[in-house]
């Protein structure tokens, strides 16, 4: 394939969702070599989603893919065994090799709604990571100290609170590291909270006579809450969401996110995107770009004809207040069973938590808190908030 040298390409690619690049220069200099460079993302199937937090490198990736370069997707079945502790506050505890199968399922799948999946070469970093011995072990990590380790944001803070950091956690960025020197990378991207992760690959394929890596760094994404996107917080908006639910949340967000959201995790024209932050800050109302946000990301996951369907049903349930002719259908007997059923709620727990914060009704009535066991019958409607609906049947 052809390399596209375009000098305005080469500088969106570098500068577009990007916090930093290690080396710039040396980075932008390749690119316009006209040489196919190898580009890898490494995903750890720590949740069985891929969610539009994630979906930022991957769009990256795909930048550089669509510039003629190779890209190289791993799936950490390895790592995401061991657990990556760079955006934790606390030790991240091991998953078994059992929930790590469970949770990449289809990942190679999910990714593909974001790249050309079939020009990527694919990978799981099992394939390596579990072939090193003690003495490869102890020889990679002979490149580092131990302070260069808790110098680390997270965990000197947790250090310095007497909490527990394990030594496994230290291992974890030689792993990442490792898996440049196998894929002979020529840039690895990520996000800012996997610097040291990133710049451990340059260290050990520099100790293995490799050139080492350049490394692009995008910014992390908020979620429904404000906080950072993550599975543990249950604040994402995973690609395969619903076009309805993947539409709600969207219109969810905090209205200070939406050109964050547009800059990120779509590629809409950036002067488009110019255009709307100025009507904004003009007072154009926000709710009519988030309308535009939630119909372009639910068109690029779903298509444009699910896309405008997911508007339809918002406009008439959310801002019309109707409940709407078509819902999902279960069979309960009692309210809390039903919220759980209709997998509206993950637990008796979740549900009847919701039902004591005066968020659920049963056909527009309001249960009161406690009453979890409040009966339901054929042809109810059973809701949650503004956004989820039964029927029991």
């Amino acid at each position: 394939m052809k390399i596209n040298t375009d000098p305005k390409k080469i500088e969106e690619v570098l500068s577009r969702g990007v916090e930093q690049v290690v080396d710039k220069n040396h980075l932008a200099e390749k690119l316009k070599s006209g040489k196919q460079l190898r580009v890898k993302l490494g995903v750890d199937p720590t949740s069985p989603n891929i969610h539009l937090g994630r979906s930022i490198p991957l769009l990256k990736l795909r930048d550089f893919q669509e510039l003629g370069h190779q890209i190289v997707l791993i799936v950490g079945d390895f790592t995401g065994v061991i657990g990556d502790t760079s955006d934790k506050d606390s030790e991240r505890p091991m998953l078994t090799h059992e929930q790590v199968k469970a949770n990449m399922e289809g990942y190679f799948e999910q990714a593909a709604r974001v790249i050309d999946i079939r020009k990527c070469e694919k990978y799981y970093n099992s394939e390596w990571l579990g072939k090193l011995n003690y003495h490869e072990i102890g020889e990679q990590a002979d490149q580092f100290s131990v302070a260069e380790f808790i110098a680390r944001e997270n965990i000197k803070k947790r250090l310095e609170g007497g909490t527990r950091v394990s030594l496994r956690e230290v291992l974890y960025p030689l792993m990442q590291g490792y898996d440049s020197v196998a894929m002979k990378a020529d840039v690895e991207l990520g996000g800012t909270d996997q610097w040291f992760n990133l710049l451990a690959g340059r260290k050990l394929q520099e100790h293995y006579k490799q050139e080492p890596q350049d490394i692009l760094v995008g910014p992390l994404l908020e979620g429904t809450d404000g906080r950072k996107m993550s599975s543990s917080w249950g604040n994402t908006i995973n690609l395969l969401a619903e076009p309805n639910d993947m539409f709600g949340k969207i219109m969810s967000i905090p209205d200070g996110l939406i050109i964050k959201y547009f800059t990120l995790a779509t590629r809409a024209p950036m002067a488009d995107i110019a255009l709307y932050e100025k009507e904004i800050k003009s007072g154009g109302n926000p709710r009519d770009y988030k309308i535009k946000l939630a119909e372009y990301l639910t068109s690029v996951y779903h298509g444009d004809k699910e896309a405008k369907k997911a508007l339809e049903y918002f406009v008439s349930t959310f801002s019309k207040k109707e409940i709407p002719d078509e819902m999902p259908e279960v069979s309960a007997r009692d309210i809390a069973s039903a919220l759980v059923e209709s997998k509206i709620c993950k637990s008796k727990s979740e549900a009847r938590q919701v039902i004591d914060q005066g968020g659920v009704k049963i056909n527009e009535i309001k249960v009161e808190a406690g009453d979890y066991a409040a009966a339901v019958k054929a042809g109810d409607i059973v809701q949650k908030g503004s956004r989820w609906f039964v029927r029991i049947k």
